[in-house]
C-alpha cells in the first residue's frame, strides 16, 4: 500500500538488480510500498510509482514521461470564463503610462506598452535535478530521478482583457483565522481595481458569512477608504470560519451582481471558493473567483511562501527571547514556547533557526519520545546538567500522539488540538521532581499576539504582489485560480492543485537538517 503518513520512512527500491535508498517523504508521497515493516519502519519498494492526485504511471512504458507531462498540463491549465459562456476580449485598459484607465470612446488602446505578460509565458514549478532519491530533500517521480519539466501560468497583466472595467462590481471578503497582511492585500486589490477603471467595489464582511447574515452589508471601498488600512493588523472587513451553503452563496453573488470576487484564505477557504467558483460555471455565470492564499502556517501546495508567514516567525521572535531571558536568568531555568502550526512545523522551525537560541525544537511532522534514553526529557537533562538552562520551541500539533485525542472540531471542520504545551511543561515539571533536580519552568503561549500584527516590510510587498496579481487575473478572464510565487516567479495556479493536501516540512529536507545543526538536539526515538 502506498506511504501516506506525514512522516517519512527510510525505504529502498527495488529495480531489476538495482537497489536505490529513498526518503517517502510527506512532500512527495509518490512510492509505491509492499511488505512494509512497522517495527523497523522499512520496506521495499517496486519500480512503479503512485500518487495520491495522478493515476499510476508505468515506468516501463518508454513514453510515461510524455504522459505524465499530458497529465500535468491537463491538471494546471486555468479554468476561463470562455471555458463556459461565449465572451469577447477587449485590449486592456490597464498601464502604468497613464495616470488614468488606458481607453478613448471606442475602446482602442491609446498608446502600445511592454509591460504585458504573453498568455503563453510559463515559469518552471521545480528548479533542481535530483541525481538520486537519497538526495536530501529529493522529490522525485519515478526510481530513477528522471528530470521532468513542469510548467506552470506566469502572473501579470494581459493585453487582453474579459470585462469592461466601467461596468464592474467586484467584492473582497477575507476568511478564517487573522493573518498579518490581509489589510493590505485589500488594500492593493482595490487600487489595483481602481487602476483598471473600476468603480464600484464592496468588502464583504466577516467571511462567507457576509453572504448571509442580513445585518452585515457591503462596505464601500475606494481608494480614499483604503489609503491607511496596511498602517494596522487584523482584517478591516472581519473574519470568521464556516460559512453557508454554497449555492446560497452563488445565490447572493448573482443578486448583489458581483462579476469578480476576491477571496482571501486558506486551505479550507480556498475549497470553499473553488465550490464557488464550480457553481458559477454551471450556472453560466460571468464571475470571476480568484483566491489569494493566506497562512501563517505556511503550509499551502506548491508555493514559496504565503502572506504572514515572515512576519509571524519575527513576532515569534519576541516570544523566544523573552523565554531565553528567563531561563538563561532562573537557576535550572527552562524555557517553553508554543507557536501556531497545526500539521506543518514552518513556523516553529523557522523561528527555532532565526533565534539561535532553540535547544530543542519539536514540529508535527517528526514524531518524539518523551521519556527513555533517547526522549525529549533526558536530553533536558543532559542541557541543564552541561549548560544551566534549556529553551524548547513546539508547534500547536506537535506531539499529538501524548495527549488525549478530542473529536471536537472547530467551525473550519478543523479537529481541535490538546495543548502540547501545558502538556510539556506539566510533564517536564513533574520529570525533574521525581529525578530530585530543582527546575523553573516557563511557559509562554503567544499564539494570538504573533498573527493579529501589522505585516512587516517583506510581506508587504508580497501582499502588493499578491493583491495586484489577482486583479490582473480576474481581468485575464481567469476563474478557480488563485496566484503565488513558486521558485520566485509569481504564478497562476488552479484552486483543486493546491488544496489536494497540506504542504509539510519534509523531515530529510536540507532546511530540517539546517534546523538540526543550529539546536544541536538528537533524535528522539
Amino acid at each position: 500500500m502506498a506511504l501516506k503518513s506525514a512522516v517519512g520512512y527510510a525505504c529502498s527500491i527495488t529495480s531489476g538488480q538495482k537497489h536505490l535508498g529513498c526518503f517517502v517523504a510527506p512532500s512527495c508521497n509518490r512510492l509505491q510500498c509492499v511488505g512494509y515493516d512497522k517495527k523497523s519502519k522499512t520496506c521495499e519498494l517496486v519500480t512503479r510509482a503512485i500518487s495520491m492526485d495522478r493515476p499510476q504511471l508505468d515506468f516501463s512504458n518508454p513514453d510515461w514521461k510524455e504522459q505524465f507531462q499530458e497529465d500535468f498540463n491537463r491538471r494546471f491549465n486555468l479554468p476561463h470564463l470562455t471555458d463556459v459562456i461565449d465572451v469577447e476580449p477587449r485590449p486592456t485598459t490597464f498601464s502604468l503610462k497613464s495616470r488614468a484607465p488606458l481607453e478613448n470612446v471606442n475602446g482602442s488602446m491609446h498608446e502600445s506598452w511592454n509591460g504585458y505578460v504573453n498568455d503563453d509565458d510559463r515559469a518552471l514549478l521545480k528548479v533542481i535535478k535530483f541525481a538520486s532519491p537519497t538526495s536530501a530533500g529529493a522529490d522525485c517521480i519515478d526510481p530513477d530521478c528522471t528530470w521532468v519539466e513542469q510548467w506552470v501560468h506566469r502572473a501579470g497583466p494581459r493585453k487582453q482583457i474579459y470585462f469592461e472595467p466601467q461596468y464592474v462590481k467586484a467584492g473582497i471578503v477575507t476568511c478564517g483565522g487573522l493573518c498579518p497582511g490581509l489589510n493590505d492585500v485589500i488594500r492593493q486589490i482595490v487600487l489595483t481595481l481602481e487602476k483598471y477603471g473600476v468603480k464600484n467595489i464592496v468588502g464583504i464582511q466577516h467571511g462567507f458569512r457576509g453572504f448571509f447574515e442580513n445585518h452585515l452589508g457591503e462596505v464601500p471601498l475606494n481608494r480614499h477608504v483604503v489609503q491607511n488600512i496596511n498602517l494596522a493588523g487584523g482584517s478591516f472587513l472581519g473574519v470568521s470560519r464556516g460559512g453557508a451553503n454554497i449555492s446560497d452563496i452563488v445565490d447572493s453573488i448573482q443578486a448583489r451582481r458581483l462579476d469578480m470576487l476576491f477571496v482571501l484564505g486558506g486551505n479550507g477557504t480556498h475549497a470553499g471558493a473553488n465550490l464557488i467558483h464550480e457553481e458559477c460555471r454551471k450556472r453560466k455565470l460571468k464571475v470571476s473567483i480568484v483566491g489569494v492564499p493566506k497562512t501563517i502556517d505556511n503550509d499551502i501546495l506548491l508555493m514559496d511562501k504565503t502572506f504572514g508567514f515572515d512576519t509571524a516567525v519575527e513576532a515569534a521572535q519576541r516570544a523566544i527571547n523573552s523565554a531565553y531571558i528567563e531561563a538563561h536568568s532562573a537557576f535550572h531555568g527552562i524555557g517553553l514556547v508554543k507557536l501556531m502550526g497545526r500539521s506543518s512545523g514552518f513556523i516553529t522551525m523557522h523561528a527555532s533557526l532565526s533565534s539561535g537560541q532553540v535547544d530543542i525544537c519539536l514540529i508535527p511532522e517528526v514524531p518524539f519520545t518523551l521519556d527513555g534514553p533517547n526522549g525529549v526529557l533526558r536530553h533536558l537533562e543532559h542541557l541543564i546538567e552541561t549548560k544551566g538552562f534549556a529553551l524548547i520551541c513546539v508547534a500547536e500539533g506537535a506531539g499529538q500522539e501524548h495527549l488525549q485525542q478530542s473529536n471536537a472540531t472547530d467551525a473550519s471542520g478543523n479537529t481541535v488540538l490538546s495543548d502540547i504545551g501545558v502538556h510539556l511543561q506539566q510533564k517536564i515539571k513533574s520529570h525533574f521532581k521525581e529525578i530530585g533536580v530543582h527546575s523553573d519552568v516557563k511557559y509562554i503561549d503567544p499564539t494570538y499576539m504573533v498573527r493579529a500584527v501589522r505585516a512587516n516590510a517583506s510581506d508587504a510587498i508580497l501582499c502588493t504582489v499578491l493583491g495586484q496579481n489577482a486583479v490582473h487575473g480576474a481581468f485575464a478572464g481567469f476563474s478557480g485560480i488563485t496566484t503565488g510565487i513558486c521558485n520566485t516567479h509569481n504564478v497562476y495556479l488552479p484552486i483543486p492543485e493546491v488544496i489536494k493536501s497540506t504542504r509539510f516540512v519534509d523531515p530529510n529536507s536540507r532546511m530540517w537538517h539546517r534546523c538540526l545543526t543550529s539546536t544541536g538536539q538528537p533524535d528522539f526515538h
